[in-house]
Order: C-alpha cells, then sequence, then structure tokens
C-alpha cells in the first residue's frame, strides 16, 4: 500500500447555508470548490486545510440525524491541529461559539477542546507545536 495521509473527510449538513457559513467564516477554512448538483438536488463544497487536506461538505435532502449520545459505532469526531488553542478559543468565543472546558490528553500531556458545528458533529481543537 501506498496511502501517504488523509485526501478528505466528508461531511452532511442539513442547513447548508449555516454549515458553509460556520466552516468558511467560524473555522476559516479555504474555499477550493463549490457545485450544485440539479440530479441529487446537493450541493457540494470543498474546503481546504493549511495541511492539504479537505473537507468535502455535502447537503442532501432531508438527511436522518446524526447518533450521538450514547456514542454511534462510525466516525466519532473531526479533530484539527491548532497551534494556538486559547487565541482559537477565544475567537470562537467572540463569535458565539462554545467550546468545552479545556483538557490535557493523558497521554500525550497535550491540550485539547471540542465544539460542535452547526449540525452537532464533534469536532476537537487539539494543540500540537508550532
Amino acid at each position: 500500500m501506498a496511502i501517504r495521509g488523509i485526501h478528505h473527510v466528508a461531511i452532511i449538513t442539513a442547513n447548508y447555508a449555516r454549515s458553509r457559513d460556520f466552516y468558511l467564516h467560524t473555522l476559516g477554512f479555504t474555499l477550493v470548490s463549490e457545485h450544485y448538483r440539479a440530479a441529487r438536488d446537493s450541493w457540494k463544497l470543498n474546503l481546504a486545510l493549511p495541511d492539504g487536506c479537505e473537507i468535502e461538505l455535502f447537503s442532501f435532502p432531508n438527511p436522518p440525524a446524526r447518533p450521538s449520545r450514547p456514542e454511534a459505532c462510525g466516525l466519532r469526531h473531526l479533530a484539527l491541529a491548532t497551534t494556538s488553542l486559547d487565541a482559537d478559543i477565544a475567537r470562537l468565543a467572540s463569535l458565539g461559539v462554545v467550546c468545552e472546558p479545556v483538557r490535557v490528553d493523558e497521554y500525550t500531556d497535550r491540550r485539547f477542546t471540542f465544539l460542535a458545528d452547526p449540525d452537532g458533529l464533534p469536532i476537537e481543537l487539539y494543540e500540537v507545536p508550532a
């Protein structure tokens, strides 16, 4: 196998406009492309992270809710690396985004917090060295 890393993560949203705004403006991802797929009545938005990984944001009519509590089998959360956890938490708070209290990973001694996207998908901000 010649796997080189994660290329993208796909997320389905219940409210395309709200999630588009959250990932572009609240989290600051970069717009790569945006397409409306009439045959599926669906939007597909490609967003880039600084490391080259992408998020594909999809809308579909009436998607089922994501089971989260108790945690369901499957993707648990999206973890984003940050070099400035405190500044990111302050920026998010200024935009009305609530973050959980900061915790410390017992195995790595790195700090992290969780927030939720507009559909309740857990997003972890994990502090890494600059």
